[in-house]
């Protein structure tokens, strides 16, 4: 994808006749949009679409998801295509990452490997409303690696396990630490074992290809804080001894979203300039069956020093992370914990399809969560978090605690959460935030790169680049009235 940047002199196409002004008019004047409409042009060479007049306020006023839609469905087939978006500022970084999420970059499909020319997208954005000069380069360059990271993202999600093992994993790790210079840490295989990583190393020891933690460290002079974004990445769950159906197993695939999302948005991040220390934890594994499986009945020591007594071997993902964000708080010393996981299929009744689910120990991140996805388009919802009433479902009688719930009806995402924040203690004094994009991470059989734009903006304020500070929640000033909102976003945009 291309992306260049003009303002509101672009709206009107200068290259038609009088005739072209009065259709371009006439379909501007058909467009009714419910949520949203379009209309062909000329043999549909062309379409001009709108998106909603005015959204909810737990929708982003960009309308992301439906220009992901509207560009699905009503770009003309083609080599070489051009979107024109017209949109306000404050609007242009959700949807540029909107647009890349129509433009997945893994197929095997055959004929694709045949096409002799390459399809190229040229996005040129328009700005209206107020700051509508030209888009700055360096904008354009930030909306380059934001688009890059929710792509990498999405192919790695979209990549079946027989390709994207472990192993494909550290490589794609290893390639995104050349690129910025930095070398990984990786700890595999027995060594995790001999470590005390009792929860990544129980979870993957039964796979062909062994378990691994990685990091990515970023650590400029003159960081103030320290920052760990912890992804689970289990490239693929069959559920283990507590085997997942037939039905259910298809698109586990998916089981590695979170860590996807780390990769793409540490590689952003640090290409725009990140002035805090940033690590990036990745807790591979592949949850299979073998002969070396743990059983229900195991008990392990994971790296907080706790013991857990398995009951379900298909809750995998919160073992890998609680040894992850664990490494985090104790050997990088992290003052912030972003754990970020495709975690439980509770999370789609809970929040939906398009909100992730977000449980800290910080009502103010709480918050910011919330509004950092309503300015980039990736959607986050608040869980409840109240572990006094909630950690007791984990209650066990030989062990510190068991890994999945008594009661499945007791806000069972909540609970998979507090068992990650329980490895690093609920009195830990600094700030915890847990996402689930279990339902968000797809969109029918294609992965949407969700979580990349998220952690862009909500750490934005730590960014040097001006884009990702304006979207940004944390450090502003005032807050932008809801009725005012509501206000800019009823002028009509158009795709």
């Amino acid at each position: 994808m291309e992306l260049h940047g003009g303002n509101r002199g672009g709206y009107q196409p200068k290259a038609l006749e009088q005739s072209g002004c009065w259709l371009w008019q006439a379909a501007l004047s058909t467009l009714n949009p419910n949520p949203t409409d379009s209309c062909p042009l000329y043999l549909n060479y062309a379409t001009v679409a709108a998106l909603p007049c005015r959204v909810s306020r737990h929708n982003s006023p960009s309308a992301a998801h439906f220009i992901t839609r509207l560009v699905r469905t009503c770009l003309p087939p083609g080599a070489h295509r051009c979107i024109v978006m017209v949109c306000e500022q404050p609007e242009v970084f959700a949807s540029a990452c909107a647009l890349a999420r129509a433009f997945p970059l893994f197929t095997h499909r055959s004929g694709a490997s045949r096409r002799l020319e390459k399809k190229t997208v040229t996005v040129e954005f328009f700005l209206v409303g107020q700051d509508n000069g030209p888009v700055e380069v360096s904008t354009l360059q930030c909306l380059a690696n934001a688009t890059d990271g929710v792509r990498l993202a999405a192919r790695i999600v979209d990549t079946p396990c027989n390709e994207m093992n472990t192993d494909t994993f550290l490589e794609e790790i290893n390639k995104v630490g050349k690129e910025l210079g930095i070398i990984p840490t990786i700890i595999r295989d027995e060594e995790l074992k001999t470590r005390g990583f009792g929860g990544i190393y129980g979870v993957g020891k039964a796979a062909l290809h062994p378990p691994a933690l990685a990091v990515l460290s970023h650590t400029p002079d003159g960081a103030t804080q320290t920052i760990a974004w912890v992804g689970k990445g289990i490239v693929y769950d069959t559920g283990g001894l507590s085997i997942k159906g037939k039905t259910t197993m298809p698109g586990m695939k998916r089981d590695c979203g979170g860590a996807a999302a780390v990769l793409g948005a540490f590689r952003a991040a640090i290409k725009q300039g990140f002035k805090d220390n940033l690590h990036a934890v990745f807790c591979l594994a592949e949850n299979s069956v073998g002969p070396n499986a743990t059983r229900p009945d195991d008990i392990h020591l994971l790296y907080s020093g706790k013991t857990v007594e398995i009951n379900n071997t298909d809750a995998e993902g919160r073992l890998v992370l609680a040894d992850g964000v664990s490494y985090a708080c104790k050997d990088l010393g992290a003052d912030i914990i972003l754990d970020m996981a495709t975690l439980t299929g509770a999370q789609g009744i809970a929040t939906g399809k398009y909100h992730a689910a977000v449980l800290t120990n910080s009502a103010e991140w709480e918050a910011a969560c919330v509004k950092a996805g309503r300015k980039c388009g990736d959607l986050v919802h608040p869980l409840v978090y109240c572990p006094e009433l909630h950690f007791s479902e984990f209650t066990s009688a030989v062990a510190d605690m068991k890994n999945s719930v008594a009661d499945r009806d007791n806000s069972p995402s909540s609970c998979a959460g507090l068992f990650i924040a329980s490895h690093i203690g609920f009195d830990w004094p600094g700030v915890w935030v847990h996402l689930d994009i279990a339902a968000p991470v797809h969109a029918g059989e294609r992965a949407t790169g969700f979580g990349v734009a998220l952690l862009l903006a909500l750490f934005g304020r730590a960014s040097e680049d001006p884009l990702l500070n304006l979207v940004s929640p944390l450090g502003c000033e005032v807050d932008v009235e809801e009725g005012d909102v509501g206000r800019d976003s009823k002028r009509r945009r158009l795709v």
